[in-house]
């Protein structure tokens, strides 16, 4: 008999036209010792089903049990891990976690119940920060101590409400692994509601998708035959793993095209000339003169031994030292670190936003030196006027950057990228009402609409659940393919990366972080996430990134030896590209 049964559960709330049907015949059976993942939208109802397990609501139809009998409230045997923290403040780490200890296993002594916290917080690896307040730690660090207030409790099984989403990237995987020893250790039934495709593969043994609400309900279920324990990077070589990706990945995102309900509109670009293309003489600066009488091609943009220095009261902080890098017009390059290394001080410095410390940054032959409009940024957070429409909001830098057209080639221009970013049938509505997703189409039309000649994204989709990212970054690549503007984009995310670059820059850790790597991208484009699941090369690329991300984790300095497997890897795929494309030529 399964330990957790849904069946032909329904649950919605609201009344009359106000009513939103969330979930809609959902069946489950969870077997004991079981690890299931459900993946699925944001606003698709998983929270709504973690809810349902824990009791902390009951289902308008259909019935939820554990070991038979019907769920009517929360229970002691359900643990569970919810996104965001819900830490006490006031509370240490140990006292936090002695709390629910405390309130579940009155029956012990004060002896054990102690004991048992500190064994907790030793397994989620913050025995050196057990006196410490929740203020005092990191993101990652605070979903350690609820995984460890959770566990501490001894529930027969355990629902995790997306723990990670909070997280960036990097913080995330670290954790995943963390969780997956974790879960290896304590061998108990687990419910996961994740967007992250990636994370159910690595911890689950069975995913299941849910598909998009409203009215949503339980998709086809994928089997993970992986043995464990999973090591991320291994992962990438191995051809269950490459298969079972694919399939739950081309799944959802043909879920995602379903629900897609916004249409393009067949809006033409006028023929009409931003200010920032119009040609400006400026003396050059004598550094940049004299390199360019090498015998080195002068890159459209370059980036000469750029430095960035912070006063401190303990001295000046060398943030990042001897930045180099060229870069061709129409090039898209990826930039990607450890949180510290520099990668969006170097985005906020080519933007203008952050005076250089030293060396220089030259744009189509000019020094940048301050902020202007042949640079557009995207930001993490969309930074919309909320008052104003989207269409306002894109209209504001268009009337600015096109001051010699008509009104109407302005309207068209507004109107064409706001529609090939799928807004077409909303850019009429306020930002404010906009979810996250359309904020940040919004910012991603504005910044194309701009016509500017480098474009800088800070972690666009950095707030966004993985599903939406991916929407989001097929349509910037759509959009992209169009314009071909030279690009950089500091991300967190190796797919990102992968995606996007024609190089992916990757920094080493700051202090004093520079180039670390440079791995040239040679994929076909235009790219699709679909597209490349399929190359061969695809995951060779990914496990690299990974190697190098791993080598410099936790503010390592990676050995000669770590750094010299990572370039072995890197011949033998040029090679194998090389040889594939004499064959191809033949």
């Amino acid at each position: 008999m399964a330990i957790l049964q849904l069946k032909d559960v329904s649950k919605g709330f609201g009344d009359g036209k106000a009513r939103n049907d969330v979930l809609t015949d959902v069946n489950l059976e969870v077997a004991e010792g079981e690890f299931i993942a459900i993946v699925g939208f944001s606003g698709s109802g998983k929270s709504t089903l973690i809810s349902l397990l824990t009791g902390l609501t009951q289902p308008d139809a259909g019935s939820v049990t554990f070991k038979g009998s019907e769920i009517t409230g929360p229970d002691s045997a359900r643990g569970v891990v919810f996104q965001n923290y819900s830490l006490m403040p006031w509370l240490s780490v140990r006292a936090n976690v002695a709390l629910a200890v405390d309130a579940v296993h009155m029956g012990k002594t004060r002896t054990e119940r102690a004991e048992l916290g500190e064994r907790y917080i030793a397994m989620v690896g913050l025995a050196h920060a057990a006196d410490r307040k929740p203020a005092e730690l990191s993101g990652g660090m605070r979903q350690r101590v609820s995984v460890a207030r959770a566990l501490a409790t001894q529930p027969e099984v355990l629902l995790l409400d997306e723990p990670l989403s909070a997280l960036d990237a990097l913080t995330r995987g670290k954790l995943q692994d963390e969780f997956a020893a974790i879960c290896e250790q304590e061998k108990k039934t687990i419910v996961l509601v994740t967007n992250d495709v990636d994370e159910a593969i690595l911890l689950a043994d069975r995913i299941i998708p849910l598909t998009p609400g409203p009215k949503a309900t339980l998709g086809r279920s994928f089997d993970v035959k992986l043995a464990r324990p999973r090591d991320r990077a291994d992962m990438n070589s191995d051809e269950e793993f490459v298969r079972i990706r694919a399939q739950v990945t081309e799944y959802l995102m043909d879920l995602g095209k379903a629900r897609s309900q916004d249409l393009e509109t067949e809006i033409a670009l006028p023929n009409v000339t931003p200010i920032t293309q119009k040609p400006q003489a400026e003396k050059l600066p004598a550094a940049y003169a004299a390199r360019s009488r090498s015998a080195i091609d002068k890159g459209y943009v370059e980036f000469f031994e750029v430095k960035k220095v912070y006063p401190t009261p303990k001295g000046p902080l060398t943030v990042v030292d001897g930045f180099d890098l060229k870069m061709r017009q129409g090039e898209f390059i990826s930039i990607i670190g450890h949180s510290g290394c520099g990668k969006s001080t170097v985005l906020s410095m080519v933007a203008g936003l952050n005076p250089i410390s030293g060396g220089g940054i030259i744009l189509d032959g000019r020094e940048v030196a301050g902020a202007g409009p042949d640079r557009a940024v995207v930001f993490q957070a969309p930074s919309l006027m909320p008052w104003l429409t989207a269409r306002e909001n894109v209209a504001l830098g268009v009337d600015k950057v096109y001051p010699d057209a008509t009104p109407g080639e302005r309207r068209d221009v507004v109107e064409y990228y706001l529609s090939k970013v799928g807004l077409g049938d909303s850019m009429h509505r306020m930002a404010a009402d906009l979810s996250n997703g359309m904020k940040q189409r919004v910012g991603i039309a504005r910044a194309f609409a701009l016509s500017p000649k480098l474009l800088l994204l800070d972690e666009p989709f950095g707030m966004l659940d993985s599903l939406t990212r991916w929407e989001l970054q097929e349509v910037l690549m759509d959009v992209w393919k169009r314009t071909q503007v030279t690009a950089i984009c500091v991300t967190h995310d190796v797919d990102e990366a992968i995606l996007l670059a024609d190089r992916v820059v990757m920094m080493s850790n700051g202090p004093n972080a520079r180039i670390g790597n440079i791995m040239e991208v040679d994929l076909p484009r235009p790219r699709s996430r679909k597209g490349l699941l399929a190359h061969p090369d695809y995951y060779a690329y990914r496990e690299e990134l990974l190697e190098f991300l791993e080598a410099y984790e936790g503010g390592a300095n990676p050995s000669a030896e770590q750094l010299a497997s990572i370039e072995e890897k890197c011949a033998a795929r040029m090679k194998r590209q090389r040889a594939a494309r004499t064959e191809a030529a033949e």
